[in-house]
């Protein structure tokens, strides 16, 4: 059993010392919380699990604290996908709930797994998810002052459980002051993707991992008998050539973990029940 998890990029820069190690510390007690939660669940269950803790931090652009568009409305996007069966479910632009990943994860018994607008928010009411409104005032400064917020990218998960499945869970608030109805790459399988060889979750510029098809290509490679450190370098070469910004983690079949960003500012953490990697 392993997990990994993601918090997104953030700027050195533009980070007090305060909010980075802040960071540091959630990341690694939101791991330790999803690995004991492992123990007894399925990657599945763990990974939506450890995505909604992400959620439920305003440090982190997902759920709470998710960032503003152009027109002043928090969006957000989500998707889960499940190693063994090979599904994903997701919603993109939802409003007005609390955890989109709880959200994503309800829709996998459906047909129609993947929502937006409007007709996630209405599966979300109807499925018993209360209204509720995740903007902070830290975000409703930076929109009235059109800054970029400090927590940039996405939050994700992937996991391999006691009976070796593996899934990944990807949630975002979008990227700040975009158009209304831009698609990111968390509910797709550019994003997000799981088979019963390898999970991947990716943070960064959305439309630079649509164009690369980042986890699909890696989840991919790993299936055809790549090593997911090789897996990972031929897929950020091709990522290099168009000068793509992403973090990405994985997880492959035999609990091998890996990471790897095109600009060195990604916040992760993983724990095995042992050990705990911290990376920033």
């Amino acid at each position: 059993m392993k997990l990994i998890i993601h918090g997104g990029f953030f700027s050195e820069s533009e980070q007090s010392s305060e909010i980075k190690l802040a960071k540091q510390n959630s990341l690694k007690n939101i791991a330790r919380l999803a690995f004991e939660y492992l123990q007894h669940h399925s990657a599945f269950d763990a990974v939506a699990y450890a995505v909604s803790l992400l959620e439920n931090d305003p440090l982190y652009n997902a759920g709470i604290g998710s960032q503003i568009q152009s027109d002043g409305i928090i969006r957000m996007s989500a998707a889960i996908m499940d190693g063994e069966t090979q599904k994903l479910s997701g919603v993109i632009n939802i409003q007005g709930v609390k955890n989109p990943i709880e959200v994503a994860k309800k829709l996998i018994i459906e047909d129609d797994r993947v929502l937006g607008g409007v007709g996630a928010k209405n599966y979300a009411m109807e499925n018993g998810f209360e209204n509720f409104s995740t903007e902070i005032p830290q975000r409703r400064k930076e929109y009235n002052e059109k800054l970029k917020s400090n927590g940039k990218g996405t939050v994700g998960c992937v996991a391999i459980d006691k009976n070796g499945k593996l899934a990944a869970a990807t949630s975002t608030g979008g990227k700040g002051f975009e158009i209304p109805g831009r698609i990111s790459d968390s509910a797709t399988v550019a994003g997000n993707y799981a088979n019963p060889f390898c999970a991947v979750s990716c943070t960064g510029v959305g439309e630079d991992i649509v164009s690369n098809a980042t986890a699909t290509k890696i989840v991919t490679r790993v299936t055809d008998g790549m090593t997911l450190e090789n897996a990972f370098q031929k897929t950020f070469e091709e990522l290099k050539a168009i000068d793509g910004f992403a973090g990405v983690i994985a997880i492959d079949n035999h609990g091998n973990i890996y990471h790897a960003n095109s600009y060195p500012t990604m916040v992760f953490a993983s724990f095995d029940g042992k050990n705990f990697e911290v990376f920033h």
